[in-house]
């Protein structure tokens, strides 16, 4: 039987918390690299050949999106985010706990009413409903015409999404790449940003995480350099 691994933080990482870890890692890898291979290729393309790809800049603008939106939930993980502790380290460590319990909470609600709006947003786009409810879902609406036609502006379409044209949009063929596809990082970036609060809130609970934003352990990781730069 494996045991499970520790995250950046020092806790504890189950085998599903793993598998969203390699995706996050993997995806924000290879979509820098794709940026930066296609910068790179347009910018030889028109000064030495006078040329681009018409597509390149947005399809450098969907991946920095992606990464983005990637970017967020990950550095969640590994508690990245800025945040003002001034008054919370003014308390004993039994109330920065409870504080830290309570923005848990606070940001997993964002993430539920956050992923309800990505979803209400995608879906038409998938030629799926949208959810009923103000802030929190109620069901499925019904009526809502669907988008699913709505493509990009420059991006080609790729044949191993055919199989979407006989799926949302009625058996017609898509001249550009749909939206469907770029959108897409809206509803599993609000799921994984979900997942991550969760997580992070949990990890205080436990107590193998002080908070969910950055610590002071880097500051004194500088002040030790510095002291050992002085000797």
């Amino acid at each position: 039987m494996s045991r499970p691994s520790h995250d950046v933080t020092g806790q504890s990482e189950s085998a599903f918390g793993r598998v969203i870890n390699n995706i996050e890692e993997t995806a924000i890898a290879v979509i820098l690299g794709l940026m930066t291979l296609l910068t790179f290729i347009n910018v030889v393309l028109r000064y030495v050949f006078n040329s681009s790809l018409i597509w390149g800049l947005e399809v450098v603008l969907i991946l920095f999106a992606w990464l983005v939106v990637f970017g967020v939930s990950y550095c969640v993980k590994v508690t990245a985010h800025l945040g003002v502790d001034v008054v919370i380290n003014l308390l004993n460590p039994g109330g920065r706990k409870m504080m830290a319990l309570v923005s848990g909470l606070c940001c997993i609600l964002y993430g539920i009413m956050l992923f309800k709006g990505s979803w209400d947003y995608w879906a038409p786009f998938a030629a799926l409903q949208p959810t009923e409810g103000r802030w929190f879902p109620l069901g499925f609406t019904e009526g809502v015409r669907d988008r699913a036609f709505y493509v990009t502006d420059q991006v080609p379409m790729l044949e191993i999404f055919r199989w979407l044209e006989p799926l949302i949009n009625y058996g017609e063929e898509y001249e550009k790449l749909p939206r469907v596809i770029p959108y897409v990082i809206l509803p599993v970036g609000s799921a994984l940003l979900l997942f991550r609060f969760v997580q992070a809130t949990l990890g205080v609970l436990r107590g193998s995480r002080e908070s969910l934003i950055v610590s002071h352990e880097a500051e004194d990781a500088v002040a030790e350099a510095a002291a050992l730069n002085k000797d």
